[in-house]
């Protein structure tokens, strides 16, 4: 094995077939996999507060059923997964989201989104370290800082990492 990289729901795994073969490779893959012992829960925990009085909040509500404070208290109920970083610098990928949030993206991204909107997209949540285009509805707002510049990592999420939200007065 030359190296494995980390997807976002997937590993890739280079290897020398002059040295496995692609079936032997698979496996030891498999009998690693097996063996493995339990694991704690891995990943940092990071509480992040939300006012949840974002421009689509009310969009969002009416299309899904539900009230504004319904979306609040579903997306702040579950500890989520950071499952990929990247886009641009800071933002992550998070989820799974409930399902009865999901909802596809926005048919026309927004050319400008102010740095610390919270969004949903699919069955994924996020927010945007950084005031950029994006195509996600908007249903709250942050103070929490994603993105370091001058720190070595940069961002305040790493993949594994978990996230709860928690839903604070503006």
């Amino acid at each position: 094995m030359r190296e494995a990289i980390a997807g976002y729901a997937s590993v890739t795994v280079q290897y020398d077939p002059d040295q496995v073969t692609f079936e032997a490779l698979g496996s030891a893959i498999r009998r690693l996999v097996i063996k493995r012992p339990p694991m704690e829960e891995p990943g940092r925990l990071h509480r992040i507060p939300v006012v949840y009085d974002g421009p689509d909040l009310d969009a969002v509500a009416a299309r899904l059923g539900l009230s504004a404070d319904e979306i609040a208290e579903q997306h702040s109920r579950p500890i989520y997964r950071v499952f990929l970083v990247g886009f641009v610098p800071g933002w992550a990928y998070i989820g799974p989201l409930p399902e009865q949030l999901a909802l596809p993206r926005l048919e026309v991204p927004r050319k400008q989104v102010p740095a610390g909107s919270v969004a949903i997209a699919g069955r994924q949540t996020g927010i945007y370290p950084l005031p950029s285009p994006g195509g996600w509805h908007l249903i709250g707002r942050t103070s929490v800082r994603l993105f370091f510049p001058d720190r070595d990592p940069p961002s305040l999420f790493r993949a594994g990492d978990r996230v709860k939200f928690f839903a604070v007065s503006g």
